[in-house]
């Protein structure tokens, strides 16, 4: 497999990546306008290009072009373009799930063993407190919503059954990649659930959501290639 660091047309989609990404962060707080739009969905899309041309897994390719259609959706007003950026994140998650779980080194019985024995009860404690908070609040969301959670947590479960690793190459990335998406997920969810519209903290919410989910697509990236 090719390694992403030899290769320029890699690099060079993931530095325009991170030129939209930057470009999007200036924007993020705004209304929806054609270039918010189109500079979310192309910080997203470019990496999963570079997946592609990188030799990387399918699977890999897949999940990222599948958020790259979530950014692009959750970038416009209206229920229908919030539904299906949720379903495809949906399925966006599962990609990753198998991803994790393909890996040689994947292994279930690490989930009971310590040190992931203690993510795993982290993560069914922010589950349950997910569910329980927005369920009241979600309206006619209630159900794709609290849907959406199980499957959020299942990729962190499939991250844990990784080797823990030192550094930031290779598959040590997964597990950090994977905890940034979901803080990503769960600041979303409150922003968009239960913060009220004139709360202060929406300010700064934008802000931390979008390097977190793009932090962690690169993340990704980066380890399987």
């Amino acid at each position: 497999m090719p390694s992403f660091g030899s290769s320029l047309v890699g690099d060079v989609l993931i530095l325009a990546a991170a030129l939209a990404a930057l470009l999007y962060l200036g924007l993020t707080a705004r209304p929806p306008t054609a270039l918010r739009s189109v500079t979310k969905t192309l910080a997203v899309l470019l990496p999963a290009v570079a997946a592609w041309l990188g030799g990387g897994p399918l699977l890999l390719t897949l999940a990222l072009g599948l958020c790259a259609v979530g950014d692009f959706c959750l970038s416009r007003d209206g229920e229908s373009a919030f539904m299906a950026g949720v379903g495809a994140f949906a399925a966006g998650h599962l990609d990753y799930i198998f991803l994790f779980l393909g890996q040689e080194s994947s292994d279930l019985a690490r989930v009971v063993q310590l040190p992931q024995l203690v993510g795993v009860l982290v993560l069914a404690v922010a589950g349950l407190a997910m569910a329980r908070l927005l369920a009241p609040r979600a309206g006619a969301l209630k159900g794709p919503v609290l849907a959406y959670v199980p499957i959020i947590l299942g990729m962190g479960l499939a991250a844990l059954t990784l080797p823990l690793g030192l550094g930031l190459t290779g598959l040590a990335l997964v597990l950090p990649a994977a905890v940034a998406f979901m803080a990503s997920d769960i600041v979303l969810a409150f922003e968009t659930f239960v913060l009220d519209e004139d709360h202060p903290a929406r300010r700064i919410t934008p802000y931390v959501v979008w390097p977190l989910y793009w932090g962690a697509q690169v993340g990704f990236l980066l380890a399987f290639l």
